[in-house]
């Protein structure tokens, strides 16, 4: 951000804040809660119904990989503003705006007609997405007693736990037994209801005037981000001439680098890459993006390889691929534990190279490959990779002041975004050059080529976190000492 001005409470044209009453004070987390399980829902819902959307809108699987990366990349592009757009116009204005844009691309997602019509509808979901979550928890934390926020927070989290439960085998069956249109149909009462809800109860929090925003900075990085991201995915795809996603891509990296000497000349960039000096930081960073990269693309390929090799239904594949989630909630009952007793250098050791060996298996599954394998073996995955998220949520912050914990929060999750979003366009292009050099149709053994390679770009995290220190970390699960 360009320049710094003082937090303080805004004293002119701003509604007056009301005191918050206990009500309000249990009611607001579930209402959050509901509009961020409708996000997290759908962003593994479609991913079971990728071939029935493929079918009816006259294209082919691997291309939808664009869908899902338009919708990581607004993300991406509008996390970092969610902060300020708060405070300018007031986190419950943004929150409600934030639904309706939501619900608005859900529609538009449910009437495309082509590829690209459902790529910018993704991304109008995107962009309501972005500004939901950010904004979600800063409602929750101006409008808590101190006392009540960890209760108020447990509730937020509810959604990221039972959203990739029940999303793979609620779209499949609404795919398999409906259409896959009332995927994002749904979300329109839901949607409704919340902004109701958010009217009738939520209180409007104190806002902190609002810092002047590095508008260069966004100009630079929001199309630097999109333009590698599309190009990246759609270099191969048979819809348009390779040339455009070659541009593409080479434009978003000359942006990126405009954009990385205006930030370490800028006294508050947008995203402060000198951030990336802290070496714990730094390997939170790089290592956390081969992970992804060899994880993102799992949910884009694994049901469609169930679909479209092994022959199940979007149901079916729905009520194998949930199972990942069960492990993960296990996870979240042990992980402090585990990574007081380890620590993060073997903790996250394991984690990685836990996933690594799930990706692994993937490229090994068979039609002849015993369901209830398959299904352990997700769980025990899924486990692990929870511990990863939960461990490097915190790591990022192991050697980083206070005074910088919002940007490191902020460059952490952009990276998140894209990183996944690289992951789903690296999936897609190893299938597509798979099937391009045989010159046939897509079979199985693309799926195990291109899970093979992501098993292998995941390793590269184990490996660099196994070279961290042995005590790295040690400050977030050790107690200070009194004095």
């Amino acid at each position: 951000m360009s320049i710094s001005l003082p937090d303080r409470p805004i004293t002119e044209n701003t509604e007056a804040v009301a005191p918050v009453s206990s009500r309000a004070s249990r009611i607001t987390p579930l209402i959050l809660a509901t509009a961020l399980f409708m996000e997290n829902m759908d962003s593994t819902v479609i991913a079971t119904s990728l071939n029935a959307i493929a079918q009816d809108i006259h294209t082919d699987p691997i291309s939808l990989k664009l869908a899902l990366t338009a919708y990581l990349v607004a993300l991406a592009i509008f996390i970092p503003i969610s902060s300020w757009m708060a405070d300018r116009f007031g986190a419950r204005n943004v929150f409600r705006v934030a639904m309706a844009v939501f619900v608005l691309g859900s529609i538009a997602c449910a009437f495309s007609n082509s590829l690209f019509a459902f790529v910018g509808a993704r991304f109008l979901q995107g962009m309501g997405g972005a500004l939901m979550t950010p904004v979600a928890r800063l409602v929750l934390v101006r409008s808590t007693p101190r006392h009540d926020l960890v209760n108020a927070m447990a509730w937020l989290t509810i959604p990221g736990l039972v959203g990739p439960i029940v999303g793979p085998p609620f779209g499949g069956f609404l795919t398999t037994y409906l259409s896959w249109h009332w995927i994002f149909l749904i979300n329109v009462p839901i949607g409704i209801l919340g902004i109701a809800l958010v009217s009738k109860f939520l209180p409007e929090t104190i806002r902190n005037a609002p810092r002047r925003i590095d508008f260069k900075g966004f100009a630079l990085a929001g199309p630097a981000f999109a333009l590698f991201a599309f190009g990246t995915s759609v270099i191969s795809l048979p819809a348009l001439p390779p040339v455009v996603g070659v541009v593409a891509t080479v434009i978003g990296l000359v942006l990126g680098f405009w954009y990385t000497r205006h930030a370490l000349a800028t006294e508050y960039p947008l995203f402060d890459v000198r951030l990336l000096r802290f070496p714990l930081f730094r390997s939170a960073v790089v290592a956390g993006t081969f992970f992804r990269l060899g994880q993102g693309a799992t949910p884009f390929l694994f049901p469609l390889m169930l679909q479209l090799s092994f022959g199940y239904t979007p149901f079916e594949s729905g009520m194998i691929t949930f199972a990942s989630a069960i492990g993960a909630i296990i996870a979240k009952f042990v992980a402090n534990g585990l990574f007081v007793r380890m620590g993060f250098r073997l903790s996250l050791t394991l984690a990685t190279g836990v996933s690594a060996f799930g990706l692994l298996a993937m490229g090994l599954y068979t039609p002849q490959t015993a369901v209830l394998a398959i299904i352990g073996i997700l769980i025990f995955v899924g486990f692990w990779q929870s511990i990863f998220w939960t461990g490097s949520n915190a790591f990022v912050f192991a050697d980083i002041e206070d005074k910088d914990a919002g940007q490191a929060n902020v460059i952490a999750q952009v990276s998140t975004q894209l990183s996944i979003a690289l992951g789903v366009a690296l999936g897609g292009g190893i299938l597509e050059a798979s099937t391009a050099l045989r010159g046939g149709a897509l079979v199985l053994a693309d799926f195990h080529i291109a899970f093979f390679i992501l098993a292998a770009i995941c390793l590269i995290s184990t490996v660099m976190f196994l070279r961290l220190p042995a005590n790295a970390g040690h400050q977030l699960t050790s107690r200070p000492h009194a004095h």
